[in-house]
């Protein structure tokens, strides 16, 4: 076999065999491939697309390319997947609370991309916490806590490695095909035997209309059946932050405020229920998704999903009293602003993904690779849809290292918050629906 025919094949509009897409696969991950080739094959899927065949072939040969993992566990394997918005830090109430209910999760996450922040990001704002475990060591924390969080390993799916370095480069990022294959490789190199997916739409997602947050979310839910993963996926709403913070120490105060029923995010709370009801009842964990919902709300309401969470922080080189002390353990900024309205009259609509950037050019991401993260800045108290908006009712509370910078922060803030005269007839926080559609 040879690159060049297989470009050849998917240029011209045929989908190459599973053999010469393994083969292509392996070359990416040795270096026999080229990074012309390599972007010149994500080129031609871009434009023209591959099967369905084609896309559940190419993931496996992208899954099979490095290590992929088994288990023998006395229970089910699941993780959830999140396309990624402002202040979702669902992940970190989730993996803890499908561990209390007889769920392992080896959840392998990603950090900051972009606008959107990473929950690998948020956790390392806890001091110590490591998110880079060998083997042995994710294998005995799975087995011993129920759950790990942490990053990809130099071995998982390294032909995914390569060819997203390629695409990023190459403007190839937003091929359908590509980001399933992408997504699925790496978690299904995790042995899963259930994974429930979070396709956000709306201003703070990479998906800004529901049509097409659903025609992803269609793909990812084909190809990892088509892979033998058992797979659902909920399109969910991302026209407003998740959280009320947007920043990876403040996210974790959200997090812990939820987790210990201190001050709980009823959306956080709901969209955790609804995506852990989802992966509970593909795992025969539950009977059905609202089943599911109930006995996570149980772990979320009982403490005990609390406690599990403090075990893998501890585990993973966190405070060994961070449930307990969270308040004292993260990090705070030492300039703290409110934002103010410029207007009166309630609040119309959020630009999330202006919001995010904001949290980037703050510190709290990255706008090149290998720059330092600033964990205890953001923004805290961030108003939401439909609330009141003016003279002594602040949009948000801005958390930065200096005063320059926050002062550039309020402004960002203030062109994305969109402000009108009414609240009639207007989304309200909590009262429209985090869950818009469900694909199985």
């Amino acid at each position: 076999m040879e690159a060049r025919g297989i470009i050849a094949t998917i240029r011209d509009g045929a989908t190459p065999p599973a053999d010469a897409l393994a083969w292509f696969a392996r070359g990416l991950a040795s270096g026999a491939v080229t990074d012309a080739q390599a972007g010149a094959f994500a080129m031609a899927v871009l434009l023209r697309g591959l099967s369905e065949e084609g896309r559940v072939a190419l993931t496996l040969a992208m899954r099979d390319s490095g290590r992929v993992l088994d288990w023998d566990l006395p229970g089910p394997v699941v993780d959830k997947h999140s396309t990624g918005g402002i202040g979702d830090c669902v992940s970190l109430l989730l993996a803890p609370a499908l561990a209390v209910c007889g769920a392992y999760v080896p959840m392998v996450s990603g950090r900051g991309l972009g606008h959107t922040g990473g929950t690998l990001d948020k956790l390392e704002a806890i001091p110590g916490f490591r998110t880079g475990l060998s083997e042995p060591e994710l294998r005995a924390q799975v087995g011993s806590i129920g759950c790990a969080i942490v990053a990809a390993s130099a071995d998982l799916a390294p032909a995914d490695r390569r060819l997203y370095a390629v695409r990023d480069i190459s403007g190839t990022v937003e091929s359908v095909d590509l980001i399933t294959a992408s997504i699925l490789s790496k978690k299904l190199a995790a042995g899963l035997e259930a994974l429930v997916l979070d396709v956000k739409c709306g201003s703070g997602a990479f998906m800004k209309t529901e049509e097409d947050a659903a025609r992803l979310a269609r793909a990812l839910v084909s190809t990892a059946q088509g892979a033998g993963c058992m797979t659902s996926a909920l399109i969910t709403d991302m026209s407003q932050p998740l959280a009320t913070a947007a920043g990876n120490a403040l996210e974790v105060i959200e997090v812990m405020e939820t987790l210990t029923g201190t001050s709980v995010n009823s959306g956080l709370r709901e969209l955790t229920a609804e995506l852990g009801g989802e992966v509970l009842a593909l795992a025969g964990l539950a009977g059905d998704a609202a089943d599911g919902a109930a006995r996570i709300l149980r772990a979320l309401d009982g403490g005990r999903a609390a406690e599990a969470f403090g075990r893998m922080v501890a585990a993973q080189g966190g405070p060994s009293d961070f449930v307990e002390r969270w308040p004292d353990r993260l990090p705070a900024a030492p300039v703290v602003l409110e934002v103010p309205a410029l207007e009166d009259g309630h609040i119309t609509a959020i630009d999330g993904e202006m919001l995010g950037h904001a949290v980037v050019r703050l510190g709290g991401g990255r706008l090149r690779d290998g720059d330092r993260i600033s964990p205890a800045v953001g923004f805290s108290d961030l108003a939401g849809l439909g609330e009141e908006a003016g003279a002594g009712v602040p949009l948000a509370m801005v958390h930065a290292l200096t005063r320059e910078a926050a002062a550039d922060a309020v402004a960002a803030v203030q062109r994305a918050y969109r402000i009108g005269g009414a609240a009639s007839g207007m989304t309200t926080p909590g009262d429209g629906p985090l869950v818009l559609k469900r694909i199985c």
